[in-house]
């Protein structure tokens, strides 16, 4: 029972984290995917790796598997690895500012890949050429955090208490 409800709790969060990224899809670089995934880490941490690939595979579904797409599979691992390196944080201001400060590196990060497919010219290209948006998605990830980590966290909690997680699963 603990392991289908895990599954069918990691399908949920992967469906919200697209619902958000869809909810949102018409500003440009504001988006709520940041911040859950964070939120993900901290209260479903055996979950969230399954739920934020999920929603990355379903993004690649939903837009086509493209150049663009390969990216994914790595920028999230970072906030993943960053949040669970900084877990003892509890200021909403502290997790705003580190959802902020990627979103300000989301472009640097994506650059990367496009360095090492295209040298480092087509990579450090894309990083500035993006710089405004990646302000923006500092600035966008920094509020949205700063405005909805706590009552976003409350929310998770009392879901993950609601549906008897122990902290073992998930």
């Amino acid at each position: 029972m603990k392991h289908t409800r895990a599954l069918v709790t990691a399908a949920l969060l992967a469906a919200l984290l697209t619902a958000s990224k869809y909810l949102l899809d018409g500003l440009p670089n504001i988006e709520l995917v940041s911040l859950l995934v964070i939120l993900y880490t901290l209260e479903f941490p055996r979950l969230a790796a399954p739920a934020v690939y999920t929603y990355v595979f379903l993004y690649g579904l939903l837009n086509g598997f493209g150049v663009w797409w390969f990216p994914q599979l790595y920028l999230w691992a970072v906030l993943m690895l960053l949040t669970r390196l900084l877990r003892g944080l509890t200021a909403p201001l502290a997790w705003a500012l580190v959802s902020g400060i990627f979103g300000l590196c989301y472009g640097a990060l994506y650059a990367v890949y496009y360095a090492l497919l295209n040298g480092p010219a087509a990579g450090l290209a894309w990083w500035v050429s993006g710089a405004p948006f990646d302000l923006l998605h500092g600035a966008g990830n920094f509020l949205a955090a700063l405005l909805l980590f706590r009552p976003m966290r409350t929310g998770l909690r009392r879901v993950k208490a609601a549906m008897g997680f122990d902290g073992r699963v998930g």
